[in-house]
């Protein structure tokens, strides 16, 4: 398993992350009725074997509605685009499916799925979203033709100025993806730091640097910057609770003794 693997699939394992993904990149009205609160991973994976050094996947279970449904997301790391891609996607769904099946034999009918695929290269994604482009399509099969189409999430197809926008998680993600600068990644970065209540996701966004760092995919002192913000950052944090407590306990005993 590849650096950015382990470290995609540790990201968005976290519920915060994980609805960042939908709410913000994923232009669909249902995602806002997802019930995220009760959205759990699935320790499950699709991938075919002859694909696990260049791709990876994770299935979420979410509540829409009373009713169970499935995100897909497959992370694709290579820096070619694979123009089959619909096909794979299709047959790691049809994976699920099966397996499904299996552990709930007793169903009517099958949960809807959401296929994403998230892509980090930098060449530009050509390949088809939708099947039916890699289909012949004579003779003319109409309603018999095979068809499937996923959402595609291509980083590199967003500007520096609108992921700046964004500032979130997943938006400085993909800045530090496609459009790495340190001094843009500091501002953003201490601008999560205050802002971000889920302080593990903001722990998970840092230790994905570390590991890029170690692995040579950084610089050292570029980490090292990152981290010394946010060590900063949680120091005074630490000292406004501690202030903000003895001052409360200040009232308190004030209030005993009146």
């Amino acid at each position: 398993m590849n650096i950015h693997d382990s470290g995609y699939k540790k990201l968005f394992s976290n519920r915060t992350i994980f609805r960042q993904l939908l709410e913000t990149f994923v232009n669909q009205e249902w995602v806002h009725s997802l019930d995220f609160d009760k959205c759990e991973p699935l320790d499950k994976s699709f991938i075919s074997e002859h694909y696990k050094e260049t791709e990876s996947d994770l299935i979420y279970k979410v509540q829409f509605h009373n009713r169970e449904v499935y995100i897909y997301i497959l992370i694709e790391f290579q820096s070619t685009v694979e123009p089959f891609m619909a096909l794979r996607v299709l047959n790691y769904i049809t994976n699920f499916y099966m397996d499904f099946l299996v552990n709930n034999s007793d169903v009517e009918k099958l949960p809807a799925v959401f296929p994403i695929v998230l892509y980090n290269g930098s060449a530009p994604w050509t390949a088809p979203v939708n099947l039916s482009a890699l289909i012949e399509q004579n003779p003319p099969l109409g309603a018999f033709a095979l068809d499937f189409q996923y959402f595609l999430i291509a980083e590199n197809e967003y500007s520096q100025e609108a992921l700046l926008k964004i500032r979130n998680i997943v938006s400085t993600l993909f800045l530090a993806e496609s459009h790495y600068d340190l001094e843009v990644l500091e501002a953003e970065l201490l601008n999560l730091f205050s802002s971000e209540t889920d302080r593990q996701a903001v722990s998970l966004f840092l230790n994905w640097f570390r590991q890029l760092a170690f692995h040579g995919r950084i610089e050292s002192d570029d980490y090292q910057s990152l981290e010394s913000i946010y060590q900063n950052e949680e120091e005074v944090k630490t000292m406004l609770v501690t202030a903000l407590e003895r001052e409360r306990q200040r009232f308190f005993q004030a209030g005993r003794a009146a």
